[in-house]
């Protein structure tokens, strides 16, 4: 596990999904409220994944360059980042729509049904 990490794989959990995934969950958060289209997703986990490879090289001597580290990395953030996005995202529509929409799950909304 830890070839394909790149280094230690307590420090990769602890800086990926712990600290990382605190700042994922703000930046979906934020790109939610913001109302950001979902494409841009995709470079903010890049910088994330960046980040994060950066300060596992400098602080817990990991390989700076590993591909395996960087992917599993900007997997991990870009599921994060994802589920915070859709659900901060339903829970402004219907905050904001409460006439027309309704909570369907978690990460959704559906339509309310047309009074008789």
């Amino acid at each position: 596990m830890s070839e394909l990490l790149g280094g230690d794989g307590g420090a990769f959990f602890g800086m990926t999904v712990v600290l990382f995934g605190v700042a994922a969950v703000a930046t979906g958060r934020a790109m939610a409220e913001t109302w950001r289209p979902a494409w841009q997703i995709a470079p903010a986990v890049l910088g994330l994944a960046a980040a994060d490879r950066f300060l596992l090289f400098a602080l817990f001597d990991a390989r700076l360059m590993s591909a395996g580290g960087f992917a599993a990395a900007a997997a991990l953030l870009a599921l994060i980042t994802a589920g915070s996005y859709y659900q901060n995202r339903a829970r402004k529509m219907v905050e904001q729509y409460p006439w027309l929409y309704q909570r369907s799950g978690p990460f959704g909304w559906r339509a309310k049904a047309e009074p008789q």
